[in-house]
């Protein structure tokens, strides 16, 4: 799906063009890891011997240090369980799908919504070790739902590379490239392959202990979550086929397909996990909304303007496909008020062209440039941030985890610097939809 353009980016990567080698294979656990080891026989300073959960306040504080660790010591033992059992089923099966799924979670990259999810929880006082262990597997379980996204992406978007190596599809279609049909199967496999995430992923927030009010909305916003993913995929491969591009749509699917499941939603269900009351969900819904849909649009900027060492992919794939993004509406809409012939013939010539030549994707650099696109995404992300950082500074919460939270938010939001600033000031323009009725131009 491409509910992710929340994409994690390998810390490096070739650059642009990349030729595909086959990545080596790390070796996996054999079976559940009761120990709170990392599954090839070496341990880790925390956890302690009891297993990978908190179990007093000194270990929550400790997590704080390194959250991205503890939800992968986390993992590890949940995905080993998760093997014992793909094994049990059939040997084949879990050599050659479950561990793949498995080993493409555990080398997942900043885990960035585990993060948010962590920090929401800590920012709602979250100090005791019940809820911080929930946080951390539902942090878990978004990672597998961000592997299910990016499988289910590669494939639909015929991608070859994923963090800078061979997409899980590509890599099982090379596994049988003596066989007849060997990409087909590597594209039906990979479907099932985000299935079985997906599953995984429902199955750790389901066993999730949590007080039962706080079950039901931690298991509403999860069932949502995944809903509103389904929906905003749909908008955007329904606007390939059918050349749908107005800038209202191109919005409502990116906050569809990635920024509620990306920060808003995250941020929900951390602080749900944490208790946290319906005034400062609210605040953290809206903040988390806004710099979604930044983050959003700053990816659509890098698939552009970027390259692999930055998105782990190659150049132009939303041009290659025809995505109907914010980008490409606003240069679509102002080539057209512009009566701008040439910059339209351009988009017409190359959204949707699997052939794409670089020389082509310069040119169509050129027009979103030349149409003062780009600079309006940009200034449309500064806005976005300034708005979501400003929903979140009112809000009331704990000294403990508002700074780390704040930050991520800010990385998160992808704007230029010196503008955190801003993020005190309502913007005139209300992007993302958040602002209650009655409030325009007051500043409230």
């Amino acid at each position: 799906m491409r509910p992710t353009h929340a994409k994690d980016h390998p810390a490096t990567a070739p650059p642009c063009p990349v030729a595909v080698a086959e990545a080596p294979v790390p070796s996996l656990p054999r079976g559940p890891v009761a120990d709170g080891g990392t599954g090839d026989g070496t341990t880790e300073a925390w956890p302690a011997a009891g297993g990978p959960l908190p179990t007093g306040s000194a270990e929550v504080r400790q997590i704080d240090a390194d959250v991205p660790g503890a939800v992968g010591r986390m993992l590890d033992h949940v995905l080993a369980e998760r093997l014992h059992h793909a094994r049990l089923a059939d040997p084949l099966f879990a050599e050659e799908l479950a561990e793949r799924v498995a080993r493409f979670t555990l080398e997942g990259g900043k885990r960035t919504r585990a993060q948010l999810v962590w920090w929401a929880s800590r920012a709602c006082a979250g100090r005791d070790p019940a809820s911080a262990a929930a946080a951390l597997r539902i942090g878990g379980a978004l990672e597998l739902l961000q592997t299910c996204a990016l499988v289910h992406d590669d494939v639909m978007d015929r991608a070859v590379l994923r963090r800078g190596r061979p997409a899980l599809h590509t890599d099982l279609a090379d596994r049988y490239a003596d066989r007849v049909g060997a990409e087909r199967f590597g594209q039906s496999a990979a479907v099932l392959a985000g299935d079985l995430a997906l599953a995984w992923a429902d199955d750790l927030v389901v066993e999730t202990p949590l007080a039962p009010t706080t079950a039901v909305v931690v298991r509403r916003l999860w069932s949502d979550m995944r809903t509103e993913m389904v929906a905003g995929q749909y908008l955007d491969v329904q606007g390939q086929i059918t050349a749908a591009r107005s800038l209202s749509r191109a919005l409502r699917a990116a906050r569809l397909k990635s920024a509620l499941y990306t920060v808003e939603r995250p941020l929900t269900l951390g602080a749900a996990v944490a208790g946290a009351d319906e005034a400062t969900l609210r605040r953290l819904r809206d903040a988390g909304r806004c710099v979604g849909l930044a983050f959003q649009l700053r990816d659509d900027l890098d698939d552009v303007f970027g390259g692999p060492r930055e998105t782990g992919k190659a150049c132009g794939g939303d041009i290659r496909e025809g995505k109907p993004t914010y980008l490409v509406a606003v240069a679509r809409a102002r080539a057209e008020a512009a009566g701008d012939g040439a910059a339209f013939a351009v988009l017409e010539r190359w959204l949707g062209d699997a052939a794409l030549t670089e020389r082509g994707l310069d040119e169509v650099r050129d027009v979103l440039i030349a149409t003062g696109a780009r600079a309006t995404v940009e200034t449309t992300i500064d806005r976005l941030a300034a708005q979501g950082l400003g929903h979140f500074d009112r809000a009331r919460l704990d000294p403990e985890g508002t700074g780390p939270l704040r930050g991520l938010l800010l990385a998160a939001a992808g704007a230029r610097p010196g503008q955190d600033g801003a993020a005190r000031l309502r913007p005139a323009h209300d992007p993302c939809g958040t602002r209650p009725r009655g409030t325009e131009g007051t500043g409230r």
